[in-house]
């Protein structure tokens, strides 16, 4: 797997501990260390995409070592509450889980709105394509009237294209600034 230069990839999201830790109150959730610490891994790298067990080693290597069953619960916990989102990784047959939009540009943890994605298939590092998003929101709306006039009730709409990014592409020269890249 290609290295990120964490200068160029990685976001650190404008969210501070005390927000953090309204967010984690006002999603009913505690505000424990292991709590605090998995939301932290995402917030603090808004690309990155990673399964329990990605998590469970970053944990590890902080010192932190959480019962496996514990942060699958966690986990889930996070994703239905709206601050993390999961999608399926077909090819390694597992989960992914990344940070919600909510947390990287301002909107309430259960406001609606699609903000579609590019996954690297490389690196699965995520970046949200916010200019897409006021197009991309008439036509998840579109699908969901359809539904509804058909009788059936759509919860959400994901949009994720998958391919392969500019530094998984060409290792060597720097990440070339993607659109939305990491927001």
């Amino acid at each position: 797997m290609p290295t990120h230069n964490a200068d160029e990839t990685a976001r650190t999201l404008p969210v501070a501990e005390a927000e953090l830790d309204t967010r984690l109150a006002l999603a009913g959730l505690r505000r424990t260390r292991a709590t605090r610490a998995v939301l932290q891994l995402f917030v603090a790298d808004g690309t990155r995409s990673a399964t329990h067990a990605d998590v469970e080693a970053a944990l590890l290597a902080q010192g932190l070592d959480v019962n496996r069953v514990t942060l699958y619960r966690l986990l889930d916990r996070l994703v239905g509450t709206g601050l993390l989102i999961r999608h399926a990784d077909d090819a390694a047959r597992t989960w992914r889980y990344a940070l919600a939009a909510s947390l990287t540009d301002g909107r309430s943890a259960g406001e609606s709105g699609v903000v579609p994605r590019f996954e690297c298939d490389a690196c699965h590092r995520q970046f949200r394509l916010i200019e897409a998003s006021p197009p991309t929101q008439a036509v998840a709306d579109q699908l969901l009237k359809t539904l509804a006039n058909l009788g059936h009730h759509g919860q959400r709409v994901d949009l994720s294209i998958h391919g392969t990014c500019n530094v998984c592409v060409d290792p060597v020269s720097p990440a070339a600034g993607v659109p939305g890249a990491g927001t």
